[in-house]
């Protein structure tokens, strides 16, 4: 490692959107970055990206495996990789359930436990798990992926407690509505039922125009950098306004008022 090299990263799912704008981040401010994506991307910008499908347990050590024989080590974890899905809870399947939750969560779980071994070793290491600010509070019409950011929180920070032995911190970053094209890729249900069919186009509406208003990605990028930075890391990083605005109404006014909100914010009766 030279002495500008503070460290060896590795980002899932950084071919665009967040994980390019925090790989760019990590490689400005001196991190030697390991980027991937589900299909081959070209390495660019001092970026070396391979590819890694986060829901195959072989692709994740071969990865690894990569990282370790180009860099010897690694640092940082940033697990950035996720889908999305935007329906009504009852129009996805059990299998289309399974699927969001085997790339938004288990996709973290396996890569996370092909770095620790290494991690341990070094008696050193930082994981960054991007949540959402829908791991917070609860998200009509956005149900399951909500469970999936949900189930993120309580992992990273039971594993944080698990992991701070070995000189390994789990932390999480929160964003809000950010300027990607997460909106445009996201699952729809594979059981629609037209009693929501109103309603849904509603949300999908409310959600593209958030997202065309929302924090630019750099935003989160920056949080990123500093949770994997911080000498004493805080657990959470919210990213962006509407993510501060959230985590404090969450932390502080009463749940009836959070309710209220909520349903005021999605356009949804009292």
């Amino acid at each position: 490692m030279s002495n500008k090299e503070i460290g060896i990263s590795l980002i899932t799912g950084a071919s665009s959107g967040i994980g390019l704008a925090t790989a760019k981040a990590l490689q400005q401010a001196g991190y030697r970055v390991f980027g991937t994506s589900r299909r081959a991307v070209a390495s660019t910008g001092g970026i070396t990206m391979l590819t890694c499908d986060v829901t195959d347990e072989v692709s994740i050590k071969n990865t690894v495996a990569e990282v370790l024989k180009q860099a010897v080590r690694i640092d940082l974890l940033v697990n950035n990789a996720g889908i999305g899905l935007l329906g009504g809870a009852e129009e996805s399947s059990t299998a289309q359930a399974q699927a969001l939750f085997d790339v938004n969560v288990f996709g973290i779980t396996r890569v996370t436990n092909a770095v620790l071994p290494t991690m341990r070793s070094q008696g050193k290491g930082r994981i960054v798990n991007i949540s959402s600010v829908l791991g917070l509070i609860p998200s009509p019409y956005n149900a399951l992926y909500a469970a999936t950011k949900h189930a993120v929180e309580g992992y990273s920070e039971s594993l944080d407690h698990e992991l701070r032995t070995f000189g390994i911190r789990v932390v999480l970053v929160e964003p809000g509505l950010t300027r990607t094209s997460f909106e445009e890729s996201l699952t729809r249900p594979d059981q629609p039922l037209a009693v929501y069919d109103s309603v849904r186009a509603d949300m999908a509406a409310l959600m593209r125009n958030g997202v065309n208003a929302g924090d630019a990605p750099e935003v989160v990028a920056s949080m990123v950098l500093k949770a994997a930075t911080d000498a004493t890391p805080r657990r959470r990083y919210t990213a962006g306004k509407l993510a501060h605005q959230v985590s404090f109404m969450r932390r502080f006014l009463p749940e009836c008022m959070v309710d209220k909100n909520l349903r005021k914010f999605n356009n949804l009766p009292a």
